[in-house]
């Protein structure tokens, strides 16, 4: 008889047996418009009208009067910031738990990019440091909006207002997510949004900007199509760029994919809402906050906090043990961006301007220890089940803590 008790990784059957389900979800109407692109012969946006469509249905999604389609996320964060007229020995104020794209898009403006710690409740930047880290140099504050929960928004706002700061939502983890019942990326002077394959909205590589704001919104399309403005002819040029337009084909399928965003996001929500009920109460699992301000949700990730304290292993002792159950779950970033090779060595390539700033001064104690020991997430996709893959994964969450003690028989590795 199997034992249904004994830690998988120590021999026992594993809680989950089945797969999650897939991502990227797809169907007809995907193939249907990426047909109509192959034979229609208009491949790339001028001439087409697919991305044309994506940008006005975005726009009017979010809440703003533009959006600029582009490459990547990466990339909308980078001409966002460009446009907002980030220059040379800038400073932008970002928080140091994101993925690398929030940094070196102000590395690649030849600006300065200074971290301020986060939250540990919501792994969000705590707006209470904002202003010591504000200086005469400060142009910008980047939120993130970390794994589709909200940041602080109005605090961050009404700190940028006195100091007549840009905002830039880096919402790329953020699509359909609101605050106040106003959408994420519409809340602050632009935001900004990761179309890559592993996004809530995807199209395999691609970004968005969203702005409401007119000269904004003109400049970031000049910068996204090589430098060409709306008034201009197709050869002039009034500033240097590149080709950062996105493709028909991609413009394609995210138009299919919008029509299945909302009921995604609706599902997301009711399976973490009872996975947080089954864990709510569990000791040593904490999951990322959600506050009344958070109106909706996106749950790109479902973010929570390990305590080794209560279980006697290291974190990722407790991942394998997890996944070993069948959850794949992750231990998350576990290096703060201020100590990647990038800010160690002075990586900045030709964008010199931070390369005075002291990175090894910087001070983020509750990064330090959720990188460190306590971070950790999961996947959106395995959100997107039913009710028995919910309790599926609170089982795996309980049997370990039932069988806590079993854990410390694992090899560290």
């Amino acid at each position: 008889m199997v034992n249904l008790l004994k830690l998988a990784i120590l021999g026992g059957s594993p809680v989950r047996a089945k797969p999650f389900p897939a991502w990227p979800v797809f169907g007809a109407e995907e193939e249907e418009r990426l047909l109509g692109v192959l034979r229609s012969g208009n491949w790339w946006r001028p001439g087409g009208t697919e991305v044309d469509a994506f940008e006005q249905a975005f726009a009017s999604y979010c809440g703003c009067r533009h959006a600029i389609a582009v490459t990547s996320g990466t990339v909308a964060l980078r001409i966002a910031l460009w446009a907002s007229g980030i220059r040379a020995g800038d400073e932008v104020i970002i928080p140091p738990y994101t993925f690398l794209a929030t940094a070196t898009s102000v590395l690649e403006c030849n600006a300065t990019p200074v971290f301020v710690d986060i939250q540990p409740h919501t792994l969000n930047m705590n707006p209470e440091l904002l202003e010591a880290a504000i200086t005469d140099r400060t142009k910008a504050i980047v939120p993130v909006h970390l794994g589709g929960c909200a940041a602080d928004m109005d605090a961050i706002r009404n700190i940028a207002e006195r100091h007549n700061l840009i905002v830039m939502e880096d919402a790329a983890h953020a699509h359909g997510g609101q605050y106040k019942r106003k959408r994420l990326g519409s809340i602050g002077h632009l935001g900004c949004f990761s179309l890559q394959a592993s996004k809530n909205l995807n199209c395999g590589e691609g970004g968005v900007i969203v702005t409401s704001d007119d000269a904004l919104a003109e400049e970031c399309r000049a910068i996204h199509n090589c430098g060409r403005t709306s008034s201009g002819n197709w050869f002039d040029r009034n500033l240097l760029s590149g080709n950062y337009r996105m493709t028909e084909f991609q413009g394609a399928i995210l138009n299919a994919q919008m029509t299945r965003l909302d009921e995604q996001i609706e599902r997301r929500e009711r399976n973490a809402d009872r996975l947080t009920k089954r864990l709510d109460g569990l000791p040593g699992i904490v999951p990322q906050n959600r506050t009344s301000d958070e109106t909706r949700k996106a749950y790109h990730l479902y973010s929570f906090l390990y305590d080794d304290a209560v279980y006697g292993v290291p974190r990722s002792v407790y991942i394998q043990a997890l996944r070993a159950e069948g959850i794949p779950a992750s231990e998350g970033y576990t290096v703060p961006l201020y100590r990647q090779p990038l800010f160690t060595q002075r990586g900045f390539g030709p964008y010199t301007a931070a390369s005075s700033y002291d990175y090894s001064s910087v001070n983020c104690p509750v990064c330090d220890d959720v990188c460190a020991s306590h971070g950790a997430w999961l996947l959106h996709y395995l959100l997107l089940g039913d009710d028995g893959d919910s309790d599926d994964i609170a089982s795996a969450f309980e049997k370990l803590y039932e069988n806590r003690n079993a854990l410390r028989e694992i090899p560290c590795t």
